[in-house]
C-alpha cells in the first residue's frame, strides 16, 4: 500500500485552493447548502452521499462494514472580515472566523488520500451544519440514525486553536470541552412608586442580590479541583426612574467539565434564585436551556492517535482543556471519539475579524485528521472500538 502520508501531501495544494473558495463564500448556520455542495464536488465517492440535518451530508469512502467518521463543520459567523486578503469573504457581514473552511479543506484532502490508497477501514465524511448556533447540527446527525446505518464506530474531529504554538496538536484524554447550558431568571414582584418602596415588592433588588450570590456558586458549591463557570451576561428591569418594576430578568451561561458538576450547578442556580426571591416577597422562575454535553475524549483512542502524531514528528500536548463548547460532544457521548486542537501561525483569536490561518496550518489540520483516522482504524480492525 502506498504511503498514505505522502499521498495526503500530494492533495494539499488542491486543498488550499478549495479553502480559498470556501472562505470567499461563507454561509451562516442553517444556510450551508452552497458550502456543502462545493465540498461534495471536491470529494471522491459522492455517489454514496446521504443528505442529513437539512443542509448536511455524510459520504462513505470505501466498502461496507464499520467505519471511522471524521467531522467537518460548515457554518461561518456573522462577522465582517478585515483580513485584507485577495480571497476575502464575498458575503457581506459573514466570515469564516473559526477555521471551519480550513477543517473542511483538510477533510477533503484526507478523504482523497484514503480513497487513493484504498485503506481497509472505510472513512465516513461527516459534513455538519450549525455548529455555531442552536439547534445543534451534530445533535441532529447523532439522533438521525444515519451513523448507525453507516456503522460508524468512531468519530474524529480537529479544530484550529491559536492558543497553541503552530504545529502543536493537543490530544488529551477525558473532558476537553465543557458542557454549555443557558439560563434565564425571571423575578416577579409588585410594582409601585419609587418614593414608597415599602408598598412594593422589588424584583430588581431581589434579582440584583441573586446575581451577586451566583458568583459564589462555583467557589462554594463545586469541588475546587473541578472546572466550572456560572456567568450572568444580561439584566433587564424597569423603564422609569421613579417606578419600582414588577418584573426583572437576567440571562447567563453554565459551563462544566463534568456531568456531575453540571447537574449540581443547575440545582444551585434554581435554589439560590427561588430562595432570594422569596426573602423579598417575590417569585423567581428559572428556565435552563440544555445545550451541549461535556466533550469527552476516549482514552484508548487518544493513545493510538497520539502515537500516529508522534510517529510523524508532530509535537503533542496533553494539557489543553477549555470551558468553551463544541457540539462534537453529541458524537462523543454516543461512541469513542477524539477532538484534537491544532496550533496556528495566526496571531488573531478565534471569532475575530482578522482571524486567518495559513496554508501551513491547513497541512497541520489535515495531518491531525489523518492521524485520527488511522488511530480509529487501528481500533476498528483490532475489534476494540466497541469494547
Amino acid at each position: 500500500m502506498a504511503d498514505i502520508w505522502a499521498v495526503l501531501d500530494g492533495h494539499l495544494d488542491a486543498a488550499a485552493v478549495l479553502r480559498r473558495a470556501l472562505h470567499q463564500q461563507p454561509d451562516l448556520s442553517g444556510d450551508e447548502s452552497l458550502t456543502r455542495d462545493l465540498v461534495l464536488q471536491a470529494l471522491p465517492g459522492t455517489s454514496t452521499a446521504v443528505k442529513v440535518a437539512e443542509t448536511g451530508a455524510v459520504v462513505r469512502i470505501g466498502g461496507p462494514g464499520p467505519c471511522v467518521g471524521v467531522r467537518g463543520e460548515m457554518d461561518a459567523l456573522p462577522i465582517t472580515e478585515a483580513t485584507g486578503v485577495a480571497w476575502t469573504s464575498q458575503n457581506p457581514g459573514v466570515m469564516h472566523a473559526c477555521g471551519h473552511d480550513v477543517h473542511l479543506a483538510a477533510l477533503v484532502a484526507v478523504a482523497r488520500a484514503v480513497h487513493d490508497v484504498g485503506a481497509p477501514v472505510p472513512l465516513l465524511v461527516v459534513l455538519q451544519p450549525r455548529e455555531e448556533t442552536y439547534p445543534s447540527g451534530a445533535k441532529d446527525i447523532a439522533e438521525h440514525g444515519v451513523l448507525d446505518a453507516e456503522e460508524c464506530a468512531i468519530m474524529i474531529g480537529a479544530h484550529i486553536q491559536p492558543a497553541l504554538p503552530a504545529g502543536v496538536v493537543a490530544c488529551v484524554p477525558g473532558g476537553v470541552n465543557a458542557s454549555s447550558d443557558e439560563f434565564e431568571i425571571v423575578v416577579r414582584g409588585e410594582s409601585g412608586h419609587a418614593a414608597y418602596p415599602h408598598l412594593a415588592d422589588d424584583p430588581l433588588l431581589a434579582l440584583a442580590e441573586t446575581v451577586v450570590a451566583l458568583q459564589s456558586v462555583v467557589s462554594r458549591s463545586v469541588d475546587p479541583m473541578r472546572s466550572a463557570v456560572v456567568g450572568v451576561s444580561s439584566f433587564q428591569a424597569g423603564q422609569a426612574a421613579n417606578v419600582v418594576p414588577d418584573v426583572a430578568r437576567a440571562t447567563g451561561t453554565i459551563r462544566a467539565l463534568a456531568s456531575e458538576t453540571r447537574a449540581l450547578l443547575h440545582e444551585r442556580i434554581i435554589s439560590v434564585s427561588e430562595n432570594i426571591a422569596r426573602a423579598h416577597d417575590c417569585e423567581a422562575e428559572v428556565r435552563i436551556t440544555v445545550g451541549e454535553p461535556v466533550l469527552e475524549n476516549d482514552p484508548r483512542l487518544v493513545e493510538v492517535v497520539a502515537a500516529q502524531l508522534t510517529g510523524q514528528g508532530m509535537p503533542v500536548s496533553t494539557d489543553l482543556r477549555s470551558l468553551g463548547a463544541d457540539d462534537f460532544s453529541f458524537f462523543s457521548e454516543r461512541m469513542p471519539a477524539t477532538m484534537m486542537f491544532v496550533g496556528s501561525e495566526t496571531d488573531s483569536s478565534l471569532h475575530t475579524a482578522t482571524f486567518l490561518p495559513t496554508d501551513t496550518d491547513l497541512r497541520a489540520v489535515a495531518r491531525a485528521l489523518l492521524a485520527g483516522y488511522l488511530g480509529g482504524a487501528a481500533l476498528v480492525t483490532g475489534g476494540l472500538a466497541e469494547s
